[in-house]
């Protein structure tokens, strides 16, 4: 059973029971109230409906019973009504402030009371808390938005309504894809992205891309997460091929038939994974290229940002943030730099907040049964807390090492046609490949780009050998700066992790320091 169809088994079964209040915790008035004109029919019971637009009316028939629009006036109405009827049902769908005791709650308590002394029910439509004193008067559901199964009923209904009308191209799977893109979303938004498609007089399978960008669009400004925007300039990424492998395995299982194979087999799509690793070796770029790569949305969660000054804070808004995340699924997760947001985990200085902000992610983690992939990046190990690491916690803990020479050369070769729009071959090439031994894939790309920018700025600017070469000899890489550091990273990745490159990690030793020298300016 669907989450709507187990609310509609509970809403009829509390009408029978003449539950005197039940709060209806939803964000879609117009499905709840097809649900309930239905149940009416069912019970053979009058359904009264109040709405700032059209004042009280009957559910069933639409005709308006009380001149009085306001919903003081509905009450006053109703509460007059259930002195001299039984088994009256009021639904208010747009209610003042009831998480507190006020005058508005109060007044509402006393048409409750006088309910449940003449067999009637009050259902109030909302998405906030309720008044503890007046919620133990009665019931809470809470109605979710449609699920994959509900939004692909959604989805073909609208369609198969055109079918003799249009071109549709889209198969059975082409609507599931676009259901599982929905979910989250609710059934009018899901209708008007329909709609949107239908206008053109046709549905093609490229369409399937606008109906990622159009949930993207109504998610374009959310709390707690940013979105950022990636386009196929990021769809390479230089080295790295034991990563691009294990991700190419797991794309193959974002479509439609593999999602509905791993539900009948009761596994999970894949969590995400752990890059760790030398800074400025392609993680983030990583999270990028997955996103543009697997053409889903990706959304940026900073656990600094979710920390507050009060107690719970911190985790409540964790908590809404990958609630958000659910919301906006399927989508990729990128959580940057993730030691810096959940440091001090274990120990008391914070008052054990980020302790319990492991707890909730790592649940989260396990638990979540949505299309999120999460790509956590990590530069200091030593700061990340042992419960992050532990076997079955992600999918797979990537190390991410300094290129080596073959990847080098692939990553040169890249921003060389980006950039500069040359081939990247030769005895100059062979010789870039060598001269750049123990840079990051950072330190490669900063120095392309900085000829780019030469070359722009100066139209007499011309690329010689001697400028390339003296490009490159003026980067000081983080290998001959912090040696130490890199080696004691690579150590706990060989313990611990699987090389992102698919090569042995450290399988190239680092030179030995650089004495100090001139930087060269290039003219």
């Amino acid at each position: 059973m669907t989450n709507i169809a187990q609310s509609h088994e509970l809403l009829k079964r509390y009408s029978i029971a003449r539950i005197p209040f039940i709060a209806i915790n939803t964000i879609e008035r117009s499905r709840i109230l097809d649900t309930l004109k239905d149940i009416g029919g069912e019970l053979n019971l009058p359904f009264y409906v109040h709405t700032l637009s059209k004042g009280l009316y009957d559910l069933a028939s639409g005709q308006v019973v009380n001149d009085d629009k306001s919903m003081y006036g509905a009450i006053d109405y109703m509460s007059e009504q259930m002195k001299r009827k039984q088994n009256l049902t009021l639904i208010l769908t747009e209610i003042p402030d009831l998480s507190t005791e006020n005058p508005d709650s109060r007044q509402l308590l006393d048409l409750v009371t006088l309910a449940n002394e003449n067999g009637g029910v009050i259902m109030v439509l909302t998405n906030n808390s309720v008044w503890n004193q007046l919620q133990r008067q009665g019931m809470l559901i809470t109605v979710d938005l449609p699920n994959e199964d509900e939004m692909y009923g959604i989805i073909k209904e609208y369609i198969d309504d055109y079918l003799n009308e249009i071109p549709i191209e889209w198969d059975d799977n082409d609507v599931r894809e676009a259901a599982t893109t929905l979910a989250g979303v609710t059934q009018i938004e899901a209708e008007n992205v329909i709609a949107a498609l239908i206008a053109n007089r046709r549905i093609t399978k490229a369409d399937m891309d606008e109906v990622r960008n159009a949930k993207n669009r109504l998610f374009s400004d959310i709390s707690g997460l940013e979105k950022i925007e990636v386009d196929d300039s990021v769809k390479e990424v230089g080295g790295l091929a034991g990563l691009r492998q294990w991700l190419d395995e797991k794309k193959a299982l974002l479509s439609a038939a593999k999602r509905e194979e791993l539900k009948a087999k009761g596994l999970q799509p894949p969590r995400g994974i752990l890059l760790v690793g030398v800074p400025g070796c392609g993680k983030s770029l990583s999270a990028k290229s997955i996103a543009a790569n697997w053409k889903l949305p990706l959304y940026r969660l900073d656990f600094a940002t979710v920390q507050g000054q009060y107690v719970g804070q911190s985790e409540q808004q964790l908590r809404d943030a990958l609630t958000t995340a659910e919301n906006v699924s399927p989508c990729i997760l990128w959580i940057d730099e993730i030691e810096k947001g959940l440091a001090g985990a274990g120990g008391s200085g914070d008052g054990g907040v980020s302790t319990r902000m492991v707890g909730q992610f790592l649940f989260w983690l396990q638990e979540c049964k949505k299309h999120v992939f999460v790509v956590a990046t990590a530069n200091d190990v030593s700061m990340l807390p042992s419960e992050l690491l532990r076997r079955g916690r992600f999918d797979e803990l990537f190390f991410v090492d300094l290129p080596t020479a073959a990847e080098r050369r692939e990553i040169l070769s890249l921003y060389m046609r980006k950039y500069l729009n040359v081939s990247f071959a030769g005895a100059l090439a062979d010789q870039i490949v060598e001269q750049t031994e123990g840079f990051t894939g950072a330190d490669l790309e900063s120095t392309v780009r900085d000829l780019a920018y030469r070359s722009v700025a100066n139209p007499a600017f011309t690329l010689t050998v001697e400028n390339v070469v003296n490009a490159f000899d003026n980067v000081v890489p983080l290998s001959q700066t912090s040696p130490e550091k890199i080696e004691a990273i690579r150590n706990w990745g060989k313990e611990r992790a699987v090389p992102a490159s698919g090569r042995p990690i450290g399988e190239e030793r680092l030179n030995k320091p650089a004495s100090p020298r001139t930087r060269k300016v290039l003219i």
